[in-house]
């Protein structure tokens, strides 16, 4: 399988771009669950270390605390941005290999973003494509170095999948 290389800065710029991307949704899950700090925390775990004020180890349970979280919203749009929220927190654990599963893993957070995006909107496919390209214009050089050295992600059959691959697509151009 081959390898890619990811540095500690890509892996920080990856992170500050994902929670750049989750936290324009926070607000989706927050007013559902006002109580529920999980995913709030992701994001301001994801930052802390894109700005290297902590290690990765610490956002590993924030991730999983954050899509718990999504798993017990009970709304779409909701669900969405906590998990928008938790794959953020979780983009430093890229792996360096070469498969869909890392590119997917990249790309979940500006997707997820889409994804609660269109959902509040009442399926609005308009206001998902909006964010998409958003992710692409703030997505740092960084964001795109990585993504090119993985396999790009194929159409599939939803919407989330079908946002995914717009957005790999126009990161790689």
């Amino acid at each position: 399988m081959d390898q890619v290389t990811i540095s500690e800065e890509d892996r920080r710029q990856l992170g500050a771009w994902a929670a750049d991307c989750a936290e324009r949704v926070l607000p989706l899950f927050e007013a559902k669950a006002p109580a529920d700090t999980r995913p709030r925390e992701a994001v301001e775990g994801i930052r802390r270390y894109a700005r290297g004020e902590i290690p990765r180890g610490p956002l590993r349970p924030l991730a999983y605390a954050a899509l718990a979280a999504a798993r017990e919203a009970g709304e779409p749009a909701a669900t969405a941005a906590a998990r928008a929220a938790g794959y953020a927190a979780a983009t430093p654990y890229i792996h360096p290999l070469a498969t869909p599963h890392q590119s997917n893993h990249a790309l979940a957070p500006a997707v997820q973003t889409a994804r609660a995006s269109e959902l509040a909107a009442g399926g609005d496919t308009a206001v998902g494509d909006r964010e998409i390209s958003r992710a692409v214009e703030h997505a740092p050089a960084a964001v795109r170095g990585v993504l090119a050295q993985l396999p790009a992600c194929g159409p599939g059959r939803s919407r989330a999948e079908l946002l995914r691959h717009r957005l790999d697509a126009a990161l790689r151009d």
